[in-house]
């Protein structure tokens, strides 16, 4: 595990330094701590923009990824407020969803994406994950053609108070899982913690089992943006930065990665 400087782009500007605390690097990958979750919102919103006004310079289209999670609240509210990225020119896609939700259901993530963000911005195209489906091996094919048609170009990511990134829980992640979306079955302590976030009112509420991208599919992703405040998550914060690389801590992959933001707020950074 190193610490140091490193590429300058993944630093803040100016601006943004002001409401941050601390900036360190844990192997290859930057975290950013800021005061609360606002400004670690608006400070992510920023550099995810920018790097799409980047990437639009240099072709026709941006695909991205996106995760559905009340954490994410701050760093969505922020981005759609941006009113300079061409976003007709984005595909957006989002990383996993429930199996067995009526398809009306407000807590499938698929409505948390439309109404926070799917649905308020115009984007090219709009791509979901169908939970409800009865063929869901079919559905993993689907959605794999749509990401080897439209490889990530961006990924912004939370991770789960058990260290899960997407629903890649300790008993299902594969760092070198050979498909892109699979069918996995929902840790308890995952399961808890959508209850935890107040998405579910009980713990026989949650699904069992879901469907989710995997570690190599969202690690494809050429810039990774993960987005972790509140103080449920220091433990899983923790364990990232300092835990050994493996599926014990599935997001501990993060460091691995050659151009991944991490974004904490003193709640979520209150153990480093």
């Amino acid at each position: 595990m190193t610490a140091g400087n490193k590429d300058d782009s993944k630093r803040p500007e100016r601006s943004d330094v002001m409401h941050r605390v601390s900036t360190r690097y844990v192997d290859n990958l930057a975290t950013h701590i800021y005061n609360n979750r606002s400004s670690m919102g608006v400070a992510a919103a920023k550099m995810v923009c920018e790097r799409i006004n980047i990437l639009l310079r240099q072709q026709d289209f941006v695909n991205m990824i996106f995760a559905a999670a009340p954490s994410q609240n701050e760093f969505l509210d922020a981005l759609i407020k941006n009113k300079q990225v061409g976003w007709s020119r984005v595909n957006a896609f989002h990383m996993d969803e429930y199996i067995g939700l009526a398809p009306n259901d407000p807590r499938l993530f698929s409505a948390f994406l439309g109404e926070k963000i799917f649905g308020r911005l115009p984007f090219r195209t709009i791509n979901y994950i169908n939970g409800n489906t009865a063929d869901q091996p079919s559905e993993c094919e689907r959605y794999t053609e749509l990401l080897k048609q439209y490889p990530p170009d961006i990924v912004c990511m939370g991770i789960g108070e058990n260290g899960h990134l997407a629903f890649n829980d300790p008993p299902v992640a594969d760092f070198n899982d050979p498909v892109k979306v699979k069918i996995v079955r929902l840790d308890p302590e995952c399961r808890q913690q959508q209850v935890n976030d107040g998405c579910f009112k009980t713990l026989m509420e949650v699904p069992t089992h879901a469907l989710t991208l995997t570690i190599p599919a969202l690690m494809a992703g050429k810039y990774i943006y993960c987005i972790v405040p509140g103080e449920k998550k220091v433990k899983a914060v923790f364990n990232t930065l300092n835990a050994v690389i493996s599926e014990k801590h599935p997001s501990t992959i993060l460091r691995k990665h050659v151009d991944a933001v991490l974004f904490l707020d003193k709640d979520s950074s209150s153990l480093l």
